[in-house]
């Protein structure tokens, strides 16, 4: 399945599915925001567990579906005009037929990209080594599940739709000003109103300024590459799109809060996972997410420069 293909279902599964999703998801939270981690071990596993267990359930109502849906058929053949007339099922030993999503096997590529995260500290750092990790980890944690649901699974869970749905028109230029609007009047204010701005570096020099500028964009395209179109993704073969929208934000800002977005922080990141989430729905678009990212980390850059160089031009309003 793509991601062009999703079609997310209107209601919610069954409630061993929920708690699932929710105690993997919850593996986020205990291991960037309390930062334990056997607890958050015993969570995913307790998560995974579950997963199991639903699939079988999920299976077996299948199967007694499709037993008395053939008995049907069976019956009509028999008396109808077609009688004598053999019909092959897809579950026929011996034809293909698409795979069917599982919560298991999409939970666990989840659990594998968080545990390739947790791997290393997400203290933002500008050295050649920490960058070095930060690249390694991040980008395996999008890459290994990505190959495992490929090569694996053999199910495509993921996947990466960088154009979309089309030329952009109004809405998705509009909404372009309006992130360069909303973050030049609320990122300051939040930076250096509540000193969360020394969770990263100082940056008082060329060399310095151009790390962060890298390193600042780079996590925000992966955060649309992971939180979107991995934990999304594959939450959306399963759970209506409120609901997984939810569950991915609940990881997402989890991510955020180590990184550094601390303090009053999640009333900005919590709304902006959910309506990145929403946007991707609308525009099936990789390219159009990251560059709403990328416009919005532009602002958090620039207030971190000023921030840590307060003799700067102040062309922040909300600077104090």
């Amino acid at each position: 399945m793509t991601l062009h293909a999703l079609r997310p279902p209107r209601a919610l599964p069954h409630p061993v599915a929920i708690l699932a999703a929710l105690l993997v998801c919850g593996v986020a939270p205990v291991w960037f925001v309390a930062e334990a981690f056997w607890p958050g071990a015993v969570l995913a596993v307790l998560g995974l567990t579950l997963a199991a267990v639903a699939d079988r359930a999920a299976a077996r109502a299948g199967a007694e579906t499709h037993s008395g849906a053939g008995s049907t058929a069976e019956a009509a053949a028999a008396t109808g005009p077609d009688a004598g007339v053999v019909s092959v099922s897809p579950h026929t030993p011996g034809l293909s037929a698409p795979r069917s999503a599982s919560l298991l096997r999409d939970l666990s590529l989840i659990v594998i990209g968080l545990s390739i995260v947790r791997t290393i500290s997400l203290a933002a750092a500008l050295d050649n080594g920490s960058m070095v990790r930060f690249t390694l980890a991040l980008g395996g944690a999008v890459a290994v599940p990505y190959l495992v649901s490929r090569y694996v699974y053999r199910d495509r869970a993921t996947g990466f739709p960088w154009r979309g749905g089309g030329r952009w028109g109004w809405f998705h230029w509009g909404w372009l000003a309006s992130v360069l609007v909303l973050g030049w009047v609320l990122l300051p204010w939040y930076f250096i109103s509540s000193g969360v701005y020394q969770n990263w570096p100082e940056v008082t020099t060329p060399d310095l300024i151009a790390r962060l500028f890298i390193g600042v964009g780079a996590v925000g395209i992966w955060d649309e590459l992971f939180f979107i179109c991995t934990v999304f993704a594959v939450l959306l073969r399963h759970f209506p799109v409120w609901a997984a929208n939810v569950l991915q934000a609940i990881v997402f800002v989890s991510f955020l809060w180590e990184l550094g977005y601390r303090s009053w922080g999640p009333l900005l990141t919590i709304p902006f996972a959910l309506v990145q989430g929403i946007i991707f729905l609308r525009t099936r678009s990789l390219g159009y997410v990251v560059a709403v990212h990328l416009l919005f980390d532009a602002v958090v850059f620039a207030v971190l420069v000023f921030a840590h160089n307060p003799g700067m031009v102040n062309v922040f309003l909300t600077a104090r």
